[in-house]
């Protein structure tokens, strides 16, 4: 089974970009990030004909996360628990069923944060320490589950291209870092890094060329719990798609799980 996450930017500017990769590549499951459209605007049709469906959590003109998967969407929930005032669209989850039981998909576009200093940075640390009450009690469940999307985070070092250029951005804060790490403390997987110790990056800037240059940056995670983990067979990054036409400044990052029964 093939799962990915892709910060699409803007899913009305990019829904050709989208539909083609999605009949190149044939994911069963897909988590979009900056959809940027309120549910009843996103143009569903299109995607649906390739045989998906689909559950939204829009806002208009920015922010707005999805799933499109091959599979019955099940408990669909919408935004992230822990903070009933907070209205920006960043969090959905489902329960997919697979021949194996049941596997679970949150989709998020964590707050980018900057400028540091600022109430937004606050508000990310904040969403941060939500998001990981939130997962900790998901892993309560003792059940295949993947953490996917677009994190904002630089983890390390060599998820950089000159590390040295981010070091007054929030992506790359000691607090930022500090509270992915203690996701991965609590018992999941960084599954690209699990199979790779490469520099491999996910997003690169539309300014100063940094694509040509290849000024790339890792912020797009797929984290996965101990009972997803051990169904990990593959994981990729589709890089060429950066290179297409009008592109997200975002590419997809997948993995492949064996979801078949086990004796």
């Amino acid at each position: 089974m093939k799962v990915a996450t892709w910060n699409i930017n803007g899913i009305k500017a990019r829904l050709e970009t989208l539909t083609t990769w999605l009949e190149e590549t044939r994911p069963d499951v897909v988590c979009l990030q900056e959809i940027k459209s309120v549910d009843e605007g996103f143009p569903a049709a299109p995607i649906e004909r390739l045989g998906y469906h689909v559950a939204t959590h829009g806002q208009k003109g920015f922010n707005g996360v999805a799933i499109l998967s091959k599979h019955r969407l099940e408990d669909v929930s919408r935004g992230l628990p822990g903070d009933p005032d907070d209205l920006q669209a960043r969090y959905v989850e489902t329960v997919i069923s697979v021949p194996c039981g049941a596997l679970r998909i949150g989709g998020l576009y964590l707050p980018n944060g900057n400028p540091i200093g600022t109430d937004k940075f606050t508000y990310k640390l904040a969403w941060m320490e939500r998001l990981r009450r939130h997962a900790r009690d998901r892993l309560a469940l003792e059940e295949p589950f993947l953490l996917m999307g677009d994190f904002n985070v630089i983890p390390m070092p060599i998820d950089a291209k000159t590390p040295e250029n981010w070091l007054g951005d929030a992506l790359y804060q000691p607090e930022s870092r500090a509270a992915f790490r203690e996701l991965l403390g609590l018992g999941f997987t960084d599954c690209l890094r699990a199979s790779s110790d490469a520099q491999i990056f996910t997003f690169w800037d539309y300014q100063a060329g940094c694509w040509p240059k290849n000024e790339g940056i890792r912020i797009d995670h797929v984290l996965a719990s101990p009972q997803a983990a051990d169904r990990l067979t593959a994981v990729g990054v589709d890089r060429r798609v950066r290179g297409w036409d009008k592109p997200s400044d975002h590419v997809p990052v997948w993995v492949e799980l064996d979801v078949e029964p086990r004796r």
